[in-house]
């Protein structure tokens, strides 16, 4: 039957074509030598039909609507011999890493085919640069600007400012690198997050160089020099030599008569005698479909953007990947992932319902931006994850907390009694800190939880619990180190992906059909999102909003401040530090670094380290518990003489500076304390 409906439909196709072909042969002496492109935005890797809408802006015949469809269009103008090129337009181009190079791939292969292609643009970004150097000319306009500066990551931490707010931010986390509580609840940077963040940026910063360097044939040496010479007007940039940028021209003041015909693909398509004609295959192509999870994880059926805050619902995605199951056309499914995690209820939902699709279809996953904590824990459940050199993996961790309001609302007059019936009742009420007993559960569910979360990278990753627990503790890797540990399986495009995925259904073939599952998209209210985040006690989330290469990341950092204060932010799939305001070891917080150093030598010498790690900062108290603790200063043999020395040099008295106190112990050591919410805490013993 199918072979009869392709025929006739072709058949009406011909005769189609039959009719137009003299209005396509007077057309044909005007065909474009050169077809036209805009590229912009973040093209998907498949177009996405819109419903139609009366007031909706139609795009240019130039846009770039998906790059499967740029795919096609160029393979067309490769097999035509008087096609002598493209010009590419770029304009705010925001696509991923991975995407960026899946266009310069098809820019070598118009190349490698003796294609010239062309880039232009008024302005230039360093990604939107590191393109076009796999072009053969770069054009920018007489008055554009070439941003050629390099990358710059801006962390930010509020616990000052909440402080001074009357917001206590009070958190448990398990694992040294979950940085995502230490945006409210520490004063400055810290050290981890550094570390962190120079790692993502040496990175970026080594494959924008090596693309440039390739391109514009030069050292590394000269481009590392050049780029610290920038940002450049159109006339520096040229001006930079015939080395560098030789190809790099005015936009000319005129046209000429000579200049070869520019044209879109549709023009183009209209001049050919038999062009635009889509013919049906005979054969059935296989079908690879295609699920999209994006955005922030939230439990219940959600999709969409309240304020520029991707969401995906657990039942939304789950639906999806049910429907791909299910269809007999399919044989197998893609799950492109873009999402630093979320609610750790949501993240266990969406991998039951990958493991239940993997037991019917082929299922691999693919990120090309980010995969982080939850996202990285609803991928456990594919068959293979793939993932692109540069994108975010890993943050395996959790942290759990709240924030107290009390003393913002003691400054504003307002009263709250707290009644409750039950020893946690009001774990997480935000008039007061947590209590001992309050804090020990929320501890043990902390550490549970990711213990949860070992086990599963361990089975999925064929590793042992210890070997997960080297990668996780809320660590982070590109794309190429998470394949070097074992946590994705292959690097690569969302090709190479789709590919694999048919390889592993048993129908291997260097032709496929992509159908796409994606949830259709609804209007979100904040409301909304803020209900069903508010929700869950426990997350798992990396922190996204860092801004990184001139991102952005200022809207996302207070909107999720406010989803935080808003909803009682739970715990992530990595535990955070809590910083309580409350008596729990068993007297009043002291305030100066004297009172803090001498309670905590007590409390060394008397055996009661539960009150002793309390007094440890953050850092240190993601490291240890109580009984480590202990354990520590039972086996070091020198324990006993450094709290001598400590005491001795508590009597002579400390420095204090910008919330930093050290008191020298002899032989250039000294014992530091940091401040954290006012409080000072033990930052180190020698």
């Amino acid at each position: 039957m199918r072979v009869l409906l392709a025929l006739i439909y072709n058949g009406l196709l011909a005769v189609k074509g039959l009719l137009a072909l003299p209005l396509r042969l007077i057309r044909l002496r005007r065909r474009p030598q050169f077809v036209r492109y805009s590229l912009q935005g973040d093209p998907p890797y498949l177009y996405q039909r819109r419903r139609r809408q009366l007031f909706r802006r139609k795009g240019s015949p130039s846009d770039v609507r998906s790059l499967e469809e740029l795919r096609a269009q160029f393979k067309q103008l490769i097999s035509d011999p008087d096609v002598r090129g493209v010009v590419v337009v770029i304009e705010r181009l925001r696509a991923s890493a991975a995407k960026r190079e899946a266009v310069a791939d098809l820019f070598r292969q118009m190349r490698s085919a003796g294609k010239l292609v062309v880039g232009y643009a008024v302005h230039l970004t360093n990604g939107e640069y590191e393109l076009l150097c796999s072009a053969d000319r770069i054009v920018l306009f007489s008055s554009g600007r070439l941003e050629l500066t390099g990358f710059m990551a801006e962390a930010t931490a509020l616990g000052l400012a909440l402080q001074r707010a009357g917001i206590a931010a009070h958190f448990v986390r398990r694992g040294q690198y979950k940085t995502a509580p230490e945006l409210f609840t520490l004063p400055a940077v810290s050290e981890v997050q550094r570390e962190t963040l120079e790692r993502v940026l040496d990175d970026r910063f080594a494959v924008l160089v090596s693309a440039i360097a390739q391109g514009r044939q030069l050292t590394e040496a000269q481009v590392r020099a050049k780029v610290d010479r920038g940002p450049y007007t159109a006339k520096r940039a040229l001006s930079e030599g015939p080395d560098y940028l030789r190809s790099l021209r005015s936009t000319p003041n005129g046209s000429s008569p000579r200049e070869p015909a520019v044209a879109p693909f549709t023009t183009y398509v209209r001049s050919k005698p038999f062009g635009g004609l889509s013919w049906k295959p005979i054969k059935r192509q296989p079908r690879v479909a295609w699920v999209p999870l994006h955005g922030l994880m939230v439990a219940g059926e959600m999709s969409g953007s309240p304020v520029g805050l991707g969401v995906a619902g657990s039942k939304t995605i789950g639906k999806a990947l049910k429907a791909a199951a299910e269809d007999q056309r399919c044989q197998a499914i893609v799950l492109d992932v873009a999402s630093p995690g979320g609610s750790a209820l949501a993240s266990e939902l969406i991998l039951d319902q990958v493991r239940r699709a993997a037991q019917k279809k082929a299922v691999v996953v693919y990120t090309d931006q980010v995969a982080a904590s939850g996202g990285y824990l609803a991928a456990l459940g594919a068959k293979e994850i793939w993932a692109a050199p540069h994108a975010i993996v890993g943050s395996i961790g959790v942290f759990a907390g709240k924030f107290d309001f009390s003393e913002l609302l003691e400054r504003l007059g307002i009263h709250r009694a707290i009644l409750t019936r039950g020893q946690n009742a009001g774990i997480f009420s935000s008039s007061r800190p947590f209590t001992g007993p309050e804090r020990e559960v929320l501890e043990a569910e902390v550490e549970e939880t990711y213990q949860d979360f070992l086990e599963k990278v361990a089975k999925a990753r064929g590793k042992t619990i210890e070997e997960a627990h080297q990668r996780g503790e809320g660590r982070i890797f590109s794309g190429a180190e998470a394949m070097q540990l074992g946590l994705v399986d292959r690097t690569g495009g969302f090709e190479g992906a789709c590919r694999r995925a048919l390889e592993l259904a048993g129908a291997p073939t260097p032709t496929y059909q992509v159908v796409s599952y994606a949830p259709a998209a609804r209007r979100l209210s904040l409301l909304a999102a803020l209900r069903e985040i508010s929700s869950s006690q426990l997350f798992a989330l990396w922190d996204w909003w860092l801004e990184i290469g001139g991102e952005s990341g200022l809207g996302k950092m207070l909107l999720f401040l406010l989803l935080a204060c808003l909803g009682g932010l739970g715990a992530c799939a990595t535990a955070e530090r809590a910083q309580t305001r409350s008596t729990e070891i068993g007297a009043i917080q002291p305030e100066t670094s004297d009172q803090v150093l001498g309670q905590f030598l007590d409390a060394a010498e008397k055996g009661d380290f539960d009150s002793a790690y309390q007094l440890l900062a953050g850092s240190w108290r993601a490291r240890y518990t109580p009984a480590r603790l202990k354990q520590d200063f039972e086996l070091e043999p020198r324990a006993k003489e450094l709290v001598g020395r400590a005491r001795s040099a508590l009597k002579r008295g400390g420095r204090e500076a910008g919330g930093v106190a050290e008191y020298s112990i002899g032989d250039g050591k000294a014992v530091r304390l940091v401040r954290e919410n006012g409080v000072f805490k033990i930052a180190s013993l020698e």
